[in-house]
């Protein structure tokens, strides 16, 4: 693209332009669901249910890692979009470089531990003996990329501050097809089992979390470099702090999905976890496209809340929220549609699972309607650097509600409670967003 056609975050955004600045943030994030969905097709497929019902078990104490990373890449990101626009450009650059090194030494710390605790947090959160075995194999290998995991997760937020989201998609894509080509190869031809669903997602994560680490030390013409730093202990709280709602969410999401686990345990044994990772594969990918829109678009608000141009938060503001009110009935209507499908792709060989898949699948989509408006309310008071608010919103909507809605539902329920647990969970945190942004219009001028 001639540098001319370039959309700066100074830009006045129209509709157009705001949907081309945040589309590759949108479909990056598709990408990244997808290969997860790709992986758990092979595993249920070429593996085994119960190797399949093993890696959805484990994988929310695995994913608990990465929320380091999204805390880091979302606070960080809006901080240092915030600095640049006040054209503090080189502190920007330390900010940046400094929150990397920590994260990557953070990541090593996280490795170690996660390898100590893998099999007594196995047991303790209550697998089958058919399961730990698989659970722990799967794992061990997937820990030893954690570092490139949580990079991959920071950099999608710092590539679209640097105004390099199509890099960052072109990335992702590589990613994604690195593990899907893998996965056939290690599984499908191979018959690697889940060791081989396990070295395909840690070698794509390599892929995306190596690349743009060579791209910001070495890039001459990005606005954001990785070099030497300085260390801003206030900075780094303040990040921290500013994207603790995305560090909630994440590990307030891997605790929820334990809790899942553990009742589907007992009310349809392996079938309702290998049934809701089917669900969760999904999920992925329809949240995505809100997650993904979210990121595109906070650079933007944070970069106009350093400059003090309260016109352009009004006029993001609406179009956002306009534009995720026309996505929450189109990706409803989506996944009603796709639920039949979609689940006889997973677990059609297996009639009880199947049936079981689809009745999920169909209330869980109900959630879809809410959800884009929590998520984007969350990701607006990050951009405006207040993580207090956006924590609240995280944590009430990723943890209190959804588990008092699974906890309870069941009892009134039985299985179709958990399914729709979401739902009411998603409507509870709409309310407390709601809220959240009528108390703080006056403060923020938005």
């Amino acid at each position: 693209m001639d540098k001319k056609e370039e959309i700066k975050l100074s830009d006045h955004f129209n509709y157009k332009k705001l949907f081309k600045f945040t589309l590759p943030s949108v479909i990056m994030m598709i990408f990244t669901s997808i290969y997860g969905v790709i992986d758990g097709f092979f595993v249920s497929n070429y593996v085994g249910k119960t190797e399949f019902a093993a890696v959805n078990f484990i994988m929310p104490f695995l994913m608990i890692f990465g929320a380091v990373g999204f805390m880091i890449g979302t606070g960080g990101s809006a901080l240092v979009a915030a600095t640049l626009g006040k054209k503090e450009n080189q502190k920007a650059n330390e900010i940046f470089s400094l929150l990397i090194y920590v994260l990557t030494g953070i990541g090593i710390i996280f490795t170690i531990l996660g390898v100590l605790f893998i099999r007594p947090v196995t047991v303790m959160l209550g697998a089958s003996e058919a399961m730990t075995d698989y659970c722990i194999r799967y794992g061990e290998i997937i820990l030893f990329a954690i570092v490139p995991f949580m990079l991959q997760n920071v950099f999608q937020s710092f590539l679209v501050t640097a105004e390099r989201p199509k890099l960052g998609l072109y990335i992702t894509v590589a990613a994604g097809l690195c593990n899907i080509v893998l996965d056939w190869l290690l599984m499908a031809v191979f018959s690697f089992g889940v060791e081989g669903a396990a070295f395909a997602t840690a070698i794509s994560q390599f892929v995306g979390g190596m690349i743009p680490l060579v791209y910001f030390m070495f890039s001459k013409n990005c606005i954001l470099k990785l070099g030497k730093t300085k260390f801003y202990g206030r900075e780094l709280i303040k990040a921290c702090a500013n994207g603790s709602s995305e560090f909630m969410t994440n590990v307030s999401m891997s605790i929820v999905n334990m809790l899942y686990n553990s009742q589907l345990m007992k009310l349809a044994g392996e079938n309702g976890v290998a049934a809701y990772g089917v669900i969760m594969y999904v999920n992925f990918i329809f949240v995505s496209v809100y997650i993904g829109y979210s990121i595109g678009a906070a650079p933007i608000t944070a970069y106009h809340y350093g400059a003090g141009n309260s016109e352009e938060l009004q006029n993001v503001r609406k179009k956002s929220v306009r534009i995720i009110f026309i996505l929450a009935f189109i990706l409803t209507a989506l996944a009603e549609l796709m639920s039949y499908p979609l689940s006889s792709l997973f677990v059609g060989y297996d009639e009880n699972l199947f049936g079981m898949t689809l009745r999920g699948f169909m209330f869980y989509s109900l959630s879809y309607l809410l959800c884009g408006f929590n998520i984007y309310g969350s990701s607006l008071f990050t951009s405006l650097n207040n993580g207090g608010i956006s924590a609240l919103i995280s944590f009430g909507r990723m943890f209190i509600f959804q588990t008092m809605s699974v906890t309870l539902l069941p009892i009134f329920l039985g299985l179709d409670g958990i399914w729709l647990s979401i739902v009411l969970a998603e409507f509870l945190s709409l309310a407390l967003t709601s809220v959240c942004f009528v108390m703080n219009q006056k403060k923020y001028h938005y």
